[in-house]
């Protein structure tokens, strides 16, 4: 398994993989030495978050291969139909996966998503519209709302 550290404006950002595909993304919360040669299974993936991050980027083609029981392979497949710049419910994918009773665990295979913004857990908010529960912090998913937001704030001062 290999592994790369690279800059992001969120953070470090670890990258883990090998030739059967990226196994996880993960933003830290801590400083790391950031990695002078990338694995050359990893470098496609760094260059597309990068591109991402730069404006450049709205979907992603990398190789995956999450770790996950069939349920949340499930809901990551969903997250993954939710288009760039919007947002759904965890109601209306509990809905879209035909059992509404199932928010919680919806919720959990959510939180669990081993690949930060390729799968884009990000975009699933509560029913009120507010920004409920993300792994890598509500500062960092706003941030990330913000940035696919087709709508640009203007600043007034």
């Amino acid at each position: 398994m290999n592994t790369c550290i690279i800059q992001s404006p969120l953070g470090f950002t670890k990258i883990t993989g090998d030739q059967d595909g990226v196994t996880s993304i993960t933003v830290l919360n801590s400083e790391e030495k950031l990695t002078d040669c990338i694995p050359q299974e990893l470098e496609d993936c760094a260059r597309q978050l990068q591109e991402y991050f730069n404006g450049e980027r709205k979907h992603f083609h990398i190789k995956t291969n999450p770790a996950g029981t069939d349920f949340q392979k499930r809901v990551w497949q969903e997250l993954l139909n939710i288009p760039f710049g919007k947002t759904t419910t965890y109601l209306k994918l509990a809905q879209q996966l035909g059992d509404v009773k199932a928010i919680r665990a919806v919720a959990n295979a959510n939180g669990k998503n081993p690949l930060w913004i390729i799968i884009p857990c990000h975009r699933v908010i509560g029913s009120d519209g507010s920004l409920t529960g993300y792994a890598g912090g509500l500062h960092r998913k706003q941030w990330l709302l913000e940035h696919e937001s087709p709508y640009t704030q203007q600043s007034l001062f």
